[in-house]
C-alpha cells in the first residue's frame, strides 16, 4: 500500500521502529466510546435523555465540528455521568457488544496498514483519548502490540468515582508516544503516526513519518503547509472478513482484557490515561 515493507536483515542492526495510530475516525469510523451508549442504556447504566446526549455528541464528533470547549463540557459531563458506575458491569458490557458495534466499523485501509507495518517489523500502538477498557479490547482485535489509553480513578466499591486520572488528549500523547520511545528503544525519526485530529499534532510532529487520515480542516490545512502524506480511509469492513487468520478472542478473554482498563472511564469522551500502566507489555 504505502511501500513500508523493509529489509529485514538489517533489522538486527537498527534501532526499532513502532507506527502510533489514533483510534477514533483514523482506524474505526465512529467515536469508540460514543458507540456503546445504546449498550449502557440496555444495560441500565444511562438513561434515555443521556442516550440522546450522546448520540448528539457522535453527530458533532463526525461531522468534525466539536472544538475543544465543546470537547472539554462533554468530558465533565460524562465524567459526572459515569460516577457510581460498576466497572465489572461496564467491562462485561464491552465484551458482550464489542464485535456487534466495533468490528463493522474498522476502515479496511487502517487494517492493510496495520498489516504493512508488523511485515516491517514495526510495533503497532494504539494511542487514543477514548477510554482503556474500550481501546484495549480493540487492540486485542487488531493485533496491536501496545495500546495508550485513557483511564479514571475507581473506588474500593469498584465503581468509578467520576475523577480522572490523566487526560490521554492532545500534547500528553505525544508525551506518551516520547516515554515509549525511551523504554522500548524506538528511533522517532523512523517511526510513522496516524491521526485525523489537529488536536494530535503533538503526537504527529514527534515522529518522522506523519499521516493526515481522513483529517478534519485544521489538520488539513497543516498537513499542506507541512506537506505531510493525507490519506483517505472509507471502506468500513468486518475484521473478520478483512483478518480470518486472526480468531475472535472469546468473551471470558475480552472480560479479562477490559479489565486491564479497570481505571478507566467508559462514559463516552472520558479519557485519562497512565503513562507507563496504560501500555501493557507484549
Amino acid at each position: 500500500m504505502l511501500g513500508l515493507v523493509e529489509n529485514h536483515s538489517l533489522h538486527h542492526s537498527m534501532p526499532r521502529t513502532a507506527a502510533f495510530f489514533d483510534l477514533d475516525k483514523t482506524v474505526i469510523a465512529k467515536s469508540s466510546t460514543l458507540t456503546f451508549s445504546k449498550s449502557f442504556y440496555q444495560g441500565g447504566l444511562i438513561n434515555r435523555r443521556a442516550v440522546l446526549r450522546t448520540a448528539y455528541a457522535q453527530f458533532v464528533f463526525l461531522a468534525g465540528g466539536a472544538d475543544h470547549d465543546q470537547m472539554e463540557r462533554m468530558r465533565q459531563y460524562l465524567s459526572a455521568l459515569c460516577r457510581g458506575w460498576n466497572v465489572r458491569q461496564v467491562q462485561e458490557i464491552v465484551a458482550e457488544t464489542l464485535h456487534d458495534l466495533i468490528d463493522p466499523i474498522i476502515y479496511d485501509e487502517a487494517a492493510s496498514l496495520i498489516e504493512e507495518h508488523h511485515t516491517a517489523g514495526r510495533d503497532v500502538v494504539i494511542v487514543s483519548t477514548s477510554g482503556a477498557e474500550v481501546v484495549e479490547p480493540i487492540g486485542e482485535l487488531l493485533g496491536a502490540d501496545r495500546v495508550v489509553a485513557t483511564r479514571m480513578v475507581v473506588g474500593d466499591d469498584g465503581c468509578f468515582t467520576g475523577e480522572v486520572e490523566y487526560y490521554a488528549y492532545g500534547p500528553t500523547k505525544a508525551e506518551a508516544v516520547k516515554e515509549l520511545a525511551a523504554s522500548e528503544g524506538y528511533d522517532l525519526a523512523r517511526c510513522y503516526a496516524y491521526s485525523d485530529s489537529a488536536t494530535d499534532l503533538p503526537m504527529l510532529s514527534s515522529v518522522g513519518h506523519p499521516y493526515a487520515v481522513n483529517p478534519d480542516r485544521a489538520l488539513r490545512r497543516e498537513a499542506l503547509a507541512r506537506e505531510w502524506p493525507i490519506l483517505d480511509f472509507h471502506k468500513p469492513v468486518r475484521l473478520k472478513k478483512r483478518l480470518p487468520h486472526l480468531s475472535a478472542p472469546s468473551r471470558p478473554a475480552l472480560v479479562a482484557a477490559a479489565a486491564l482498563g479497570a481505571a478507566a472511564a467508559t462514559a463516552g469522551l472520558v479519557w485519562y490515561a497512565s503513562r507507563r500502566r496504560a501500555l501493557p507489555n507484549t
